[in-house]
């Protein structure tokens, strides 16, 4: 598949070969000592959305890599092979990104897209105080969000299986026969009945495990902000799986 540069594209597709599995998401065994299997991940994963507030570590600042600095002057130079470069060397950061937000590979593979079209008419934007990866995270995490809620507005949210759910998360031997990538599917549908902000807050606050500084500089909110939201998002989801029967998973 080619993005909208031209450059060619691997973006990650639903099926086996796809590394964006639950037990890449969070580290099971800092929630859940002596983790076992799928099964307890979900559990483990869903106990830590709804009552556990932890956040990774903030890193350090990161300086500007000299190779993007050179291709964003070129690009703004009127070099359309510079451009192409900046795309080949970030899109399977943005393609990992966007995965967050669909699963459908053709919406994907256009949201991943959207980014870098955004990016090149918004590139005089770029500064160079920072890398350009960090940069383009947050058009990421913007276009993402923007699909959320234009989506939500046309009630297009995947109706969520209660008996589905029971069934995975039910009975001794599950663990031997719930594949990872179901145990990812499942969460992922219990964030799509939330509100676009408050599933983009718990995402980013507990799959990617931004810290509140992090999350801030995604989305544009204040600190303040995203403490606040991350509150009201974890009531949230604590009142769906009341209201879904599923409390008793926590």
């Amino acid at each position: 598949m080619r993005c909208a540069t031209g450059a060619e594209s691997n973006y990650p597709c639903p099926g086996p070969c796809v590394p964006f599995t639950l037990c890449h998401m969070i580290d099971a065994s800092s929630i859940l000592p002596g983790y076992a299997g799928p099964e307890e991940l979900v559990r483990a994963v869903v106990r830590a959305l709804a009552d556990v507030a932890r956040a990774a570590p903030a890193g350090a600042p990161a300086d500007p890599v000299p190779a993007d600095l050179e291709d964003v002057r070129r690009t703004g130079a009127g070099d359309p092979e510079a451009y192409r470069r900046l795309v080949e060397r970030h899109q399977d950061h943005v393609a990992r990104i966007l995965w967050r937000f669909d699963r459908d590979r053709r919406v994907h593979e256009e949201l991943v897209q959207d980014v870098f079209v955004e990016a090149y008419l918004s590139l005089g934007q770029y500064r160079g105080t920072g890398p350009f990866e960090h940069w383009l995270t947050r058009i990421a995490t913007r276009v993402g969000y923007r699909y959320w809620k234009e989506k939500a507005r046309r009630r297009q949210v995947t109706p969520f299986n209660t008996q589905e759910w029971d069934q995975a998360t039910d009975g001794d031997t599950v663990a031997e026969t719930l594949e990872p990538d179901l145990a990812a599917e499942l969460l992922y549908r219990v964030f799509a009945q939330l509100a676009p902000r408050d599933r983009l807050v718990l995402t980013l606050r507990y799959l990617d495990q931004c810290d509140v500084a992090e999350t801030a500089q995604r989305t544009g909110w204040t600190k303040t902000m995203v403490k606040v939201q991350t509150l009201r998002a974890r009531q949230r989801l604590r009142t769906l799986l009341e209201y879904r029967g599923l409390e008793s998973i926590g």
